[in-house]
């Protein structure tokens, strides 16, 4: 098991390669847990991730966007390359009203020419708000 000092850089790794992206940054998603194969983020609540105001939600793309760059991530966290998202079904279970939200996602099937992860959202309270599958194009 890796001490608190290793953990922390670890997720600072991450962290990083998380905020290579302008999209991602502006979510504010930030890296909390990370092994190989699984990876878990929070997501702040934030008045533009808003699509419907009256009951305030999240927009379905924003949730749909978390399932498919956490797949991708925790498909990198086993070392292997993945160059693009081949398919991505998304399911939502609930509205995401407001308040921060949690996901996570694990590899199911690392393969060669395309991998898969399940990835879930979560509200502050834990309920499952959507859930999704996506197949990543490896690289070569």
């Amino acid at each position: 098991m890796a001490d608190q000092s290793t953990e922390q850089a670890i997720l600072e790794t991450w962290q990083e390669r998380i905020d290579v992206s302008p999209f991602q940054r502006w979510l504010g998603i930030r890296v909390t847990e990370v092994e190989e194969g699984r990876m878990c983020i929070s997501l702040p609540w934030k008045e533009e991730l808003v699509s419907n105001p009256n009951p305030p939600t999240v927009h379905g793309g924003i949730l749909a966007s978390v399932i498919d760059l956490l797949g991708l991530y925790s498909v990198l966290t086993t070392g292997s390359i993945s160059i693009a998202t081949v398919d991505l079904r998304v399911d939502y279970h609930r509205p995401a009203g407001p308040g921060d939200m949690t996901a996570e996602a694990s590899v199911i099937k690392l393969g060669s020419k395309v991998s898969t992860a399940e990835t879930k959202v979560f509200d502050g309270r834990g309920r499952l708000l959507a859930s999704g599958r996506g197949v990543y194009l490896m690289a070569s």
